[in-house]
């Protein structure tokens, strides 16, 4: 279910009922994970990448592309637009759980905020390639056991790139707007769920030639990562096109 929002308020607005809620949240899962599911957690560090041509987040010098001082951005379902936008992204039901932790000692990492963007169905970005939507865009805080979830949909796959996530990682909610990211990313997917969804799914225009076309160890950001990086930043799924995908992720963070 969407939260509801006053857009008056902006982003600070937003925080005092998001972080109420997310300690509720996070400690009845703390209490279910326990201790012993942060040492199963790979420790790798991810690398930094490049946030490429369509952040919306204000660092680009277009103050109407930044997301992230908007009412509404804090949310766990990004497939609704916000802010007074309607439109909804179409595709592959998809849910995240994104763990950030500490790559020094596995550690969770909670009360970080991690922005989450990425292209439709059919490789488009909002706002930037579709003015009259801001879907497939949203901050989440990571609770007491280091987790960020998302309900999206399977991205799409457009000419020149593997499909991908970008991310950013705040040191809090607060820091978000005018602070700089901890940690700029991006999140690569397997080819294998990739084809599938390209093939079943009719709001997937043009994915599977796109994919047909691309070779992951050629990708402008990912090839020249180390193999244990590639490891680290390729999501992990299980689901099918009809029943939609859960994707699972640890970041590490130095």
């Amino acid at each position: 279910m969407t939260d509801t929002h006053d857009h008056d308020g902006g982003l600070r607005a937003d925080l005092p009922r998001l972080l109420r809620r997310r300690a509720v949240l996070s400690g009845a899962l703390a209490a279910v994970a326990g201790p012993a599911a942060a040492q199963a957690l790979s420790c790798v560090g991810f690398s930094n990448e490049t946030a490429g041509p369509f952040p919306a987040d204000g660092s680009q010098g277009r103050a109407s592309f930044d997301v992230l001082s908007e009412a509404g951005v804090l949310r766990e379902d990004l497939r609704p637009s916000f802010a007074g936008m309607t439109p909804v992204a179409d595709g592959v039901p998809l849910t995240l759980e994104l763990s950030l932790v500490s790559a020094g000692d596995c550690a969770p990492l909670p009360g970080r905020a991690l922005y989450l963007w990425h292209c439709d169905a059919a490789g488009r970005y909002s706002l930037y390639e579709d003015e009259q939507a801001n879907y497939l865009r949203g901050v989440g805080v990571s609770g007491d056991d280091g987790i960020v979830r998302f309900t999206t949909v399977f991205p799409g796959c457009y000419p020149g790139r593997w499909p991908h996530f970008h991310l950013e990682v705040f040191d809090s909610a607060q820091a978000i707007t005018g602070g700089e990211s901890s940690l700029t990313s991006q999140i690569s997917l397997p080819y294998a769920e990739c084809a599938d969804v390209y093939e079943a799914h009719p709001a997937y225009v043009n994915g599977t030639r796109n994919l047909s076309r691309q070779s992951f160890e050629r990708d402008m950001i990912f090839a020249d990562n180390t193999p244990e990086q590639i490891e680290a930043q390729m999501l992990k799924l299980s689901g099918s096109p009809a029943q939609g995908y859960k994707g699972t992720i640890v970041i590490g963070l130095t």
